[in-house]
């Protein structure tokens, strides 16, 4: 894998614009791009596209969209970009946030509208973070769907996807300008095509071990859930080309993936009143920081692993979830009618649950934090039955990358952009901060589709001045 001159070099055919990567992001870059008239080409690694948009529940967090307004949910982009940067502690940029707030609605209607993408406003609990309900996704809660809409709308509009189509390298001129790339067939053949301009939809580093260690060895230790074909194609091909990357230390965990089954229980379940007890019965931290700080909160436990412990209202939240209706039909949600039976099934201390339960309750009754500053309410108080699931902590995806504009323009070090290379979702670095803590609910996704249209029209335009 190189950037190699592009003097000299001829091309078997040429594209407009090329997007590296059938995810999420690629596949709404393609749209964006042949909406704004230009003719395109998806080149995707696997037989079968899928990436970390089929492995995730298909949300994607945006304001102000049709949906929104039917159910009478007042919102803004200034709210929602307020909430990004909040949960990241402010160091993410502002006015990058807000780009991605601005642009989530009209990029969820015009999927509605223009492809007939479907998606539905998830109601009945609010994500930790989210100071509105404004997550979209198929009525399913499965990227798979989401994947395979996206895939269906691409082929409805002509565009092409080749599929295994590995790409290796980047023809890349003095001045910066992509003039194509090089990529290879299952029997090793290798292909030229040229472009005018490049979108890199690649996803992030999570499948690469010595990238991971490198810039979050925080989670090297913990399972990796994410897409394994994320190698961190675009950051190699940006650091030889010389643009900026930033945020590397930031990625989506998971503090809840089903042990051993490795799918992810959703965190609907704690906020219901859910919380986590490691194995020896004990609480370790507030549970509504999110989810993603919980994969190195948990990976840090006796064994690596931890209990998850909610009640009904939490399974019946969990039910609209694909993942859960899968956990459950594996045999992996233990029940109990009282704390004796969940000590007996979960193996924990019966002493060290009763002693967590009675905090709650003293939390709930005064209406005082608990020591881990975390509230709750009466009617989140677990009752009888109990259900509980053994889970682990695990990386998905990572969040940092290479720097973009407001147009999805790749930035050199200097700031200045690149002439053609655009970038989105994972290879691009996001609105998650620095670190664990920034992941907000649905920021995968949100920055692969917003960042993934804006980066299709840029690129048709710089074709079509081409």
């Amino acid at each position: 894998m190189a950037v190699l001159s592009a003097e000299g070099v001829t091309f078997d055919f040429e594209m407009p614009v090329v997007v590296v990567g059938a995810g999420a992001c690629g596949l709404v870059a393609a749209l964006a791009a042949h909406d704004a008239g230009q003719e395109v080409m998806v080149l995707e690694r696997d037989e079968n596209p899928t990436g970390s948009t089929s492995l995730s529940a298909g949300l994607i967090p945006a304001p102000c969209t049709r949906l929104q307004k039917e159910a009478g949910i007042e919102d803004s982009p200034e709210l929602f970009a307020q909430d990004l940067v909040a949960k990241t502690h402010d160091h993410t940029p502002h006015d990058m946030a807000l780009v991605a707030a601005q642009t989530a609605g009209p990029m969820i209607d015009w999927l509605m509208d223009t492809h007939k993408v479907e998606f539905e406003l998830v109601t009945g609990f609010t994500y930790p973070g989210h100071s509105r309900l404004r997550m979209h996704g198929p009525k399913s809660r499965t990227g798979a769907d989401l994947e395979q809409s996206l895939l269906s709308a691409v082929s409805n509009a002509d565009i092409d996807v080749v599929t295994n189509a590995s790409v290796e390298d980047l023809y890349v001129a003095a001045s910066g300008r992509v003039t194509g790339v090089r990529f290879r067939r299952p029997d090793g053949a290798l292909e030229m095509l040229g472009c005018k301009a490049l979108v890199l939809a690649s996803c992030g580093f999570a499948g690469d071990v010595a990238l991971v260690q490198k810039y979050i060895p925080e989670i090297a230790d913990a399972e990796c859930c994410g897409h394994l074909s994320n190698t961190g194609d675009a950051v190699k091909w940006g650091a030889q080309i010389g643009a900026a990357l930033a945020d590397m230390g930031a990625y989506q965990g998971h503090g809840s993936v089903a042990h051993p089954h490795a799918l992810p229980l959703t965190w609907a379940v704690i906020t219901k009143g859910g919380i986590l007890l490691n194995t020896q019965g004990q609480r370790f931290s507030n549970e509504m920081r999110g989810y993603s700080e919980h994969a190195a909160e948990v990976a840090a436990q006796p064994d690596h692993i931890a209990w998850d412990i909610y009640d009904a209202k939490g399974d019946e939240a969990g039910m609209g979830f694909y993942d859960y209706r899968e956990i459950r039909k594996l045999g992996a949600i233990k029940t109990a009618n009282s704390l004796e039976e969940l000590a007996t099934v979960t193996g924990l201390s019966l002493a060290a649950i009763r002693e967590e339960f009675e905090a709650i309750e003293t939390s709930a009754r005064t209406g005082e934090p608990d020591r881990f500053g975390r509230s709750f309410t009466q009617d989140q108080v677990l009752s009888a039955p109990y259900y509980a699931v053994k889970v682990n902590g695990a990386l998905f995806h990572t969040q940092g990358g290479l720097v973009i504009d407001a147009e999805a323009r790749v930035l050199r070090e200097d700031g200045t952009a690149l002439p053609n290379l655009l970038a989105g979702g994972g290879a691009a670095r996001g609105v998650s901060g620095d670190s664990n803590y920034g992941y907000l609910s649905g920021n995968g996704l949100l920055t692969a589709t917003s960042f993934g249209r804006l980066a299709g029209i840029t690129a048709a335009r710089i074709a079509a001045e081409s």
